[in-house]
C-alpha cells in the first residue's frame, strides 16, 4: 500500500478553484516533492493530506486512513514541519521537545532528536532567544520527535545558512535510508533535485509534470543560453530570440530547442553595437530551467478543468 493516494482531489472556495483534479500517489520510504508557483495550490493540497483541510471532492488516503476523519491512530505516525510555526517563548528548547515527545505514543530520545537537528549547544537555552534558523531547526525537532511514518516538511530550510541548509538535507538523506516517507514542499529547485526521489509540479492546482528529477531534465530536448548583459546597457530590446526568456536585471536565461540559432542572433547584436556578452554559456537544463518552463507554459496556455499533463515516468 502506498503512503499516500490522491484520487481527482479538488478543492474549491466560492468560485475559485484551489485544487482542480490531483491525481499522485506518494511510496512509502519515497522523498516526494510538491512543486509549484505561489497560489499554485500547494498548501491547501498538504493540509487536506494533514487532515487539517476539509477537501470538495476526490479521494485522499493517507497511510491507509481519510486524513478528514483525524484518527488519533493516524495522527500519531505522522510528523508536521509547518513554514511557520509559534512557540512559547520561556521553554528552553530541550523542554520543548520533551513536551511535544509526550504527545506520541512512540517517540525518539529527546537528546539525540536536538543533536539530530543541530541543535544540542541550545538545548538549555530560552526559544526567545533562537535565530531564524534556529527555529526552523525547532520545528525540524518537534516533528521528529514523535518517530514519523510519514512527515511533512514546509519549506524546511527557509532562513539557513548553507552550512546548515546542508545539514538539513543531510537529514532528510538520513530519514529515506530509514524507511521514513517525507513530502516536501520548497521554492529551492536546488533542493528538490538533491532531495527528491520524485517531484509533482502543480501550476493553477493543476499537476503539469510529475517525475524523477532526472526523468524531468533529461527528456528535454532543450538547451538554456545563459548571458550577462552590461548594467548600462539593461534597457535594450533583445533580438528576436525563439524560446522562453527568464530575467529582467543583467542576469538572462534562454530556454530553447534551438540554441546555435539563439548564440548567432545574440552575439550579432551585441557585436553590432560593441557590447560585451559576460557568462555566455549554453548547459543541459537543469530542474530549475524545467520548472520555469513548465510554470511559464502552463501559465500561457492553461489546461482544461481537471486535465493531467504528466511529463516523465509517475507511479
Amino acid at each position: 500500500m502506498a503512503a499516500v493516494e490522491v484520487d481527482g482531489l479538488r478543492k474549491v472556495y466560492g468560485d475559485l478553484v484551489a485544487v482542480d483534479g490531483l491525481s499522485f500517489t506518494i511510496e512509502r520510504g519515497e522523498v516526494f516533492a510538491l512543486l509549484g508557483p505561489n497560489g499554485a495550490g500547494k498548501t491547501t493540497t498538504v493540509e487536506i493530506l494533514e487532515g487539517h483541510r476539509a477537501r470538495s471532492g476526490g479521494s485522499v488516503r493517507v497511510l491507509g486512513h481519510d486524513p478528514a476523519a483525524r484518527d488519533p491512530q493516524l495522527l500519531a505516525r505522522i510528523g508536521i514541519v509547518l513554514q511557520e510555526a509559534g512557540f512559547e517563548e520561556e521553554f528552553t528548547v530541550g523542554e520543548l521537545v520533551r513536551l511535544y515527545a509526550g504527545m506520541y505514543p512512540r517517540r525518539l530520545p529527546v537528546d539525540a532528536v536536538v543533536e539530530q537537528v543541530g541543535l544540542a549547544d541550545k538545548r538549555d537555552a530560552r526559544v526567545k532567544t533562537l535565530s531564524g534558523g534556529q527555529r526552523r531547526r525547532l520545528d525540524l525537532a518537534l516533528g521528529l520527535v514523535g518517530d514519523p511514518e510519514l512527515l511533512f516538511l514546509d519549506e524546511p530550510t527557509t532562513g539557513f545558512d548553507p552550512s546548515a541548509r546542508r545539514r538539513a538535507w543531510e537529514l532528510v538523506d538520513g530519514l529515506r535510508d530509514l524507511g521514513t516517507t517525507v513530502l516536501l514542499t520548497t521554492h529551492y529547485m536546488d533542493e528538490a533535485e538533491h532531495l527528491a526521489d520524485r517531484v509533482a509540479v502543480v501550476v493553477h492546482g493543476r499537476l503539469v509534470a510529475l517525475g524523477a528529477p532526472g526523468e524531468l531534465t533529461g527528456g528535454q530536448r532543450s538547451s538554456v543560453v545563459t548571458f550577462r548583459l552590461p548594467h548600462d546597457r539593461m534597457a535594450e530590446p533583445l533580438p528576436d530570440l525563439d524560446g522562453l526568456l527568464v530575467g529582467d536585471g543583467p542576469e538572462r536565461r534562454l530556454t530553447t530547442t534551438d540554441p546555435l540559432r539563439a548564440l548567432h542572433r545574440l552575439t550579432g547584436w551585441a557585436l553590432s553595437r560593441g557590447m560585451a556578452l559576460t557568462d555566455l554559456g549554453v548547459h543541459r537544463p537543469s530542474l530549475e530551467d524545467v520548472y520555469l518552463q513548465l510554470v511559464g507554459d502552463a501559465a500561457a496556455t492553461p489546461a482544461p478543468a481537471g486535465a493531467q499533463v504528466p511529463t516523465g515516468a509517475g507511479r
